[in-house]
């Protein structure tokens, strides 16, 4: 697919994130611009092409429109902005006094996606996502690898929808609208493997890290967690099980830090310690 040439003059800087900015059109107010940093070609065509098969699946989040690149040679995909919108990381860190309410919001939203089914053969399966990622990996043995990947071959299967980036900056709202935004890695499987990121974002990630991505203290990224778990698994079952459950499909997002870091993250990887002993 041939990218639109558009001025980047047009736009007026929004935001940033891991692999690129954001822009809003200058007289536009419907149109906001995803654009990656120099070099990414491929990955921004393959992520319209991918929000294009997750919107028309019904998941709340901003309607993809073109695939573009500007005066400067950076490519980028425009959608239908969302107006006076907030993430949930955002909200909570500017009111700390509502973190229940915006906890139990975002987990009401992880439950409609998680029981979303797909057709399996437009998208692609969790598992061997993290296969892939396992064999690319160059810090686990072949003996660690060998245990991952019966653990990850154990996890009960699942033909519905993950986020497969599941923060809680990844999900915002507008008014009583809610919508899930960074969807390149959308795929199908079972949940636990979502929730995962919820845990590591919340309480495994470091404080400065926190700190830097989601504007807010740790301890109020913990007291996110320890109101969302309850109100996405039930207020019966004790938080220890539930994390004890969850710790591992944490450690596994190691494969994915590790591979973007380009380098060894023990502080994630003693969530794995329950699989590798």
């Amino acid at each position: 697919m041939e990218a639109i040439k558009i001025s980047l003059s047009d736009y007026v800087l929004s935001g940033g994130g891991f692999n690129g900015e954001s822009y809003n059109h200058r007289s536009d107010p419907s149109v906001m611009l995803k654009l990656y940093f120099p070099g990414k070609i491929q990955q921004p065509l393959d992520e319209m092409m991918l929000a294009r098969k997750v919107y028309d699946l019904g998941i709340p989040s901003p309607e993809p429109g073109e695939y573009v690149v500007t005066d400067d040679g950076r490519y980028g995909i425009r959608f239908r902005r969302i107006r006076d919108k907030k993430s949930y990381s955002r909200a909570t860190a500017d009111r700390p006094d509502l973190v229940e309410q915006y906890a139990a919001e975002f987990a009401q939203m992880c439950l409609q996606l998680h029981a979303t089914h797909v057709d399996t053969t437009q998208f692609e399966c969790v598992k061997d996502r993290y296969y892939r990622l396992l064999e690319q990996n160059p810090f686990f043995s072949p003996a660690e690898k060998d245990k991952l990947g019966r653990f990850i071959a154990d996890v009960p299967d699942a033909d519905t929808a993950i986020h497969g980036d599941l923060q809680f900056s990844n999900a915002i709202f507008s008014g009583d609208k809610r919508y899930f935004i960074d969807l390149g890695d959308f795929c199908y499987g079972n949940p636990l493997f979502d929730l995962g990121m919820v845990y590591l974002c919340c309480y495994l990630s470091g404080e400065d890290f926190i700190s830097e991505t989601f504007h807010m203290p740790k301890a109020l990224a913990m007291q996110f967690w320890d109101h969302f778990a309850p109100a996405y698994f039930g207020p019966d079952r004790p938080l220890a099980d539930i994390e004890e459950e969850i710790r591992p499909y944490a450690g596994l997002k190691t494969l994915i830090v590790e591979r973007d870091s380009k380098c060894p993250m023990p502080e994630f990887r003693a969530a794995l310690a329950s699989i590798l002993a």
